[in-house]
């Protein structure tokens, strides 16, 4: 899904990154054989495994995660396939609850991206010779610490580090809490009711766009990864109705709809590059431990941690969802998102390299999702004032 290497980059670019929607990517994945199904029950028949597959994912075990995000980037081509001289690029990891990280340990409790990994990250694009990278979230609430975003070590945070690298390279490295740091929002077209989505200018107008996510169950869209972690690039002013929870706005009344919605975000975005924290993340009622989810160390699990990494986040999550023993099949969003051109969920055009697929799956406690609208009163007001119907059918 990236530019091809020898493609000019174009960092002063003003309106977008990708002008939001890709129609054609929208009739290729229509057309597309041997879809990953919808979610629904039964199982679809998949297609014999092809010569080649369409995807790579690179998988690697250990216990050092700075190294181990090197070693999964190297495996897929190295990071000067994605990011070029000159580029701005945008690290989204999954922080949702650090806000409130003074009172625990959100990383060693699974629920939010592990520093080591975006630190790494940065610095890769940095020796690639990225004018800027950008390390930001929405989580759910207007600002946050960013020094409470600490490696699991306790020696070090985000902030310092990003003092550090912009200080050892020639390109800039920040974070930034998107719904105060956006210079502006950008209207990404979408087929709901919303019409459009305010997506912060940080990630559309980024010329790459690298999500991070933790590896967590969730209540409402069954699995939260690389594709869902696009929620929180969305404004919280607008979706979260004075609240910190977006789906004020957002209709969480099934897996679909929710999905409907961050894979609109993710089809303007066109993300370049997913890396998954495998290390420790959150089992059952997840995303966070608060509601019911548990704490799983995939050391206790696998005898090792694991970073996944791939230019295509379908296939990404799609791998993601079989190690956590979830059938891809059955995860709504995954069929929804190969059916929109956004990439592979068949795991047999998958190939993984740097570990046998195998030997990774573990077990891990799925959520009993508790999808609602009727909670979520200004999406129901949307449905009331019959915004229009698009192209994902929304019956309003």
């Amino acid at each position: 899904m990236s530019r091809p290497t020898g493609e000019p980059s174009q960092p002063n670019r003003e309106i977008s990154r990708r002008d939001f929607v890709r129609l054609s990517a929208l009739a290729v994945g229509g057309a597309a054989v041997g879809g990953c199904g919808n979610g629904s029950a039964g199982t679809p028949q998949e297609p014999p495994i092809p010569p080649e597959p369409t995807a790579t994912v690179s998988a690697v075990r250990g216990t050092d995660l700075y190294a181990m995000t090197r070693d999964a980037l190297d495996a897929i081509g190295g990071i000067q396939e994605v990011v070029h001289e000159g580029e701005t690029v945008f690290i989204k990891p999954n922080m949702v609850t650090l806000p409130w990280a003074s009172s625990g340990n959100v990383f060693a409790n699974g629920e939010c991206t592990k520093p080591e990994i975006c630190i790494a990250t940065a610095e890769e694009c940095l020796k690639a010779g990225a004018a800027e990278v950008i390390i930001g979230d929405g989580s759910q609430m207007p600002a946050f610490d960013w020094e409470l975003a600490t490696t699991l070590d306790g020696s070090t945070n985000l902030v310092a580090e990003a003092e550090r690298l912009s200080s050892e390279y020639a390109g800039n490295c920040r974070v930034a809490s998107l719904e105060v740091d956006s210079p502006d929002w950008d209207e990404v077209p979408s087929g709901t009711y919303l019409g459009t989505i305010a997506t912060s200018s940080l990630v559309t107008r980024a010329d790459r766009v690298i999500t991070v996510p933790v590896a967590k169950t969730h209540c409402w869209a069954q699995l939260t990864l690389g594709l869902k972690n696009f929620v929180g690039v969305t404004s919280l002013a607008r979706y979260a109705g004075g609240t910190n929870d977006r789906g004020v706005v957002f209709d969480h009344s099934s897996t679909r709809s929710i999905a409907e919605i961050y894979l609109d975000v993710v089809d303007g975005v066109r993300p370049d590059l997913a890396i998954v924290d495998f290390s420790i993340g959150v089992e059952g009622d997840g995303p966070t431990t608060g509601h019911g989810g548990r704490t799983v160390n995939m050391r206790n699990r696998l005898g090792s941690w694991l970073v996944l990494a791939s230019t295509d986040v379908v296939a990404a999550d799609a791998t993601a969802a079989w190690i956590m023993s979830h059938d891809p099949a059955r995860i709504t969003q995954l069929g929804m998102a190969y059916s929109m051109g956004l990439g592979e969920c068949r795991t047999n055009y998958i190939e993984v390299v740097g570990e046998r697929l195998d030997s990774l799956r573990v077990a891990w406690a799925r959520a009993v999702l508790r999808n609602r609208l009727g909670s979520c009163p200004f999406s129901a007001q949307y449905y009331a004032a019959g915004h229009r119907q698009g192209r994902h059918g929304l019956a309003v």
